[in-house]
């Protein structure tokens, strides 16, 4: 794991396996609001009802593929204050240096640094799975039309991945995602 400080400041170890390089497979996202708070909506008799951010993510989500065409979001769940997402990267379908989408909502994302002025951030940017571009690039996107649209909003810094090593795995992933509205209150995220 890579210990070096930024700016000889702070250096947070990232979570990521160390051996592997999220440019390839498939993935179980968890990204949660910051400090859990509820800004997607709310769960009714076990049914997750989006509010307008909550819309305006499911629509992001969308269009994942649109901005990053190695990214599929097959089965995904927006609950009141997290996110659960299947990623399924396919790195075959794009050259590293292209990985970078070229519309506003990419450009943010947090991997690409579209300035080489600064080679210690062009190379951290360089190390980041495409795992990590999607989904900052989703981030970034709700986070702008959030602050644009003057709607209080944060995510929690980081985000969970479990990478999904087998189809048992996968099923098992999937049914606790489309079911996780129903079991709310069972939840581990769960707050009022």
């Amino acid at each position: 794991m890579k210990t070096d400080k930024f700016q000889n400041k702070y250096r947070i170890p990232s979570a990521r396996a160390v051996w592997h390089d999220y440019n390839d497979g498939n993935y179980f996202i968890t990204i949660c609001t910051k400090n859990r708070e509820h800004y997607f909506g709310e769960i009714v008799n076990g049914e997750m009802i989006l509010n307008d951010l909550g819309i305006k993510l499911n629509e992001l989500i969308a269009e994942i593929p649109s901005h990053h065409p190695y990214a599929k979001t097959p089965v995904y769940q927006i609950m009141p204050n997290h996110l659960h997402l299947i990623v399924c990267i396919d790195g075959s379908r794009v050259a590293r240096r292209d990985v970078a989408c070229r519309d506003a909502a990419c450009r943010d994302a947090a991997c690409h640094v579209s300035t080489t002025n600064n080679n210690k951030m062009q190379e951290i940017a360089d190390q980041c799975g495409l795992v990590s571009i999607a989904m900052g690039g989703m981030k970034s996107a709700l986070t702008n039309h959030a602050h644009s649209n003057k709607i209080p909003f944060g995510w929690q810094t980081r985000f969970h991945d479990h990478i999904i090593r087998d189809q048992e795995e996968w099923e098992r992933i999937a049914n606790y995602i489309e079911n996780n509205p129903a079991s709310w209150e069972n939840d581990k995220f769960y707050t009022e």
